[in-house]
């Protein structure tokens, strides 16, 4: 079954990497702009973004978004990965979908994270940037020892005549949104959750590669994608959709070790229904819509198709009755 479910919108999505000191295009200069580290761009990053728009109007300007790569806990702890939601790629599209664009991004390393507060109001923000409004989280710190806050920013901003928005704690359906709750929503395989709090289902983005060709012998031939080290999403099977050559198509999907056969590093392994093209080496987005149960191991390989089999049926029904989503 082919759908127009479509996530993220086909829109230009310039980046520009910030460079400290360095001048910026003109035609950058003079912008709203939306801060922060955007991982997932759910529900409250939209808010952000719909806030800067309504600034940016009133300010004859247009909104972009600023933030960090790679996420700042890559660097203060790299023992301790975080789980992103959103790499660098996709998390520009998205936000050009919600009207940030361009996204500055700002290199982050020690030695940003080691630039004063006051600084980078006056001297990124206000100087290299010619912010002409500025927008934030409620929790949002910046500078040496997090020592910039949302308070300081409308202090200092403000005194300049640059009016700053603070948007507060945003919840949806009574429940606060943020980007560690839909990483933990995942991690249980709360697969719903994760698209209400994200306000459409989470997807990623890989290239097809060869695997093992186990499944064409089962009857089911699958695209293989290798996803961070980071993922933690739940071993399990899924419900999904996924995007070749800008078509959405429905499939069921694997993501686990394989424990019937090898237990290996963990891999995505996607079945789209009524496909037979070429994928090796195609760069495909899949996006999860549902969790059909945990990953098992089985003592035969018979049992192992009736599973495939039933599976497939409840991907098929699920995905039947689950509209298209466009964003």
């Amino acid at each position: 079954m082919t759908s127009s479910f479509d996530a993220p919108r086909s829109v230009a999505q310039p980046v520009f990497v910030l460079e400290p000191g360095k001048p910026i295009p003109a035609d950058l200069r003079g912008r709203v702009l939306a801060l922060g580290n955007f991982d997932g761009v759910h529900r409250g990053h939209a808010e952000l973004a719909r806030v800067a728009g309504e600034m940016a109007a009133e300010q004859g300007t247009s909104a972009a978004a600023l933030t960090f790569e790679p996420h700042p806990r890559t660097v203060f702890r790299p023992d301790q990965p975080v789980f992103r939601l959103t790499p660098e790629p996709i998390k520009v599209a998205l936000l050009a979908g919600l009207g940030l664009s361009p996204s500055f991004i700002i290199p982050f390393d020690r030695a940003i994270a080691g630039i004063p507060a006051e600084a980078f109001v006056d001297e990124l923000l206000l100087g290299q940037l010619g912010a002409a409004g500025l927008v934030c989280g409620y929790d949002f710190h910046f500078g040496k020892g997090r020592t910039g806050s949302p308070e300081m920013l409308q202090a200092r901003a403000g005194h300049a005549g640059i009016p700053v928005a603070v948007v507060p704690p945003f919840a949806f359906q009574g429940e606060p949104v943020s980007s560690t709750l839909v990483r933990a929503a995942l991690e249980t395989g709360d697969i719903g959750h994760a698209a209400a709090l994200l306000g459409r289902p989470w997807f990623v983005r890989g290239e097809v590669a060869h695997g093992d060709k186990r499944g064409r012998d089962l009857g089911y031939p699958t695209a293989n994608m290798h996803l961070s080290r980071e993922c933690r999403l739940r071993f399990g099977i899924y419900a999904v959709r996924m995007k070749i050559d800008g078509v959405w198509r429905d499939g069921v999907a694997s993501f686990g070790s394989r424990p019937t056969f090898d237990d290996g590093a963990p891999r995505l392994e996607t079945f789209v229904f009524g496909f037979s093209g070429d994928l090796y080496g195609k760069t495909v987005d899949v996006a999860f819509v549902a969790f059909l149960r945990g990953e098992a191991k089985f003592d035969t390989l018979e049992a192992l198709i009736v599973q495939m089999d039933a599976d497939s049926a409840s991907a098929r029904d699920i995905l039947a009755k689950t509209p298209a989503f466009l964003p």
